[in-house]
């Protein structure tokens, strides 16, 4: 039997699940609970800050990664799935 991946419903899948970590954690910022999670977002990534402004831009900085990063693995997961159920 073949399996395959929806490789655009996986980038989707991923970039929702990113942008909502990205905003608990923007959120559990403000109320001051995961301070160190807080410090290694913002060394990882450019835009996060605990401001209003700083969790919109770093949600849709993680869902663009989490896209591609998803599409490119089901689109690779695909291919090479292809070649061994021949």
């Amino acid at each position: 039997m073949k399996h395959t991946l929806n490789a655009l419903a996986l980038g989707y899948a991923a970039a929702i699940m990113s942008a909502l970590t990205m905003l608990v954690l923007g959120i559990l910022a403000n109320i001051g609970i995961y301070e160190e999670a807080v410090a290694t977002m913002a060394e990882w990534h450019v835009l996060f800050s605990p401001s209003f402004l700083g969790i919109i831009g770093v949600m849709v900085e993680a869902a663009i990664i989490s896209f591609i990063s998803g599409y490119l693995f089901g689109s690779i997961y695909n291919r090479l799935n292809r070649g061994e159920n021949k």
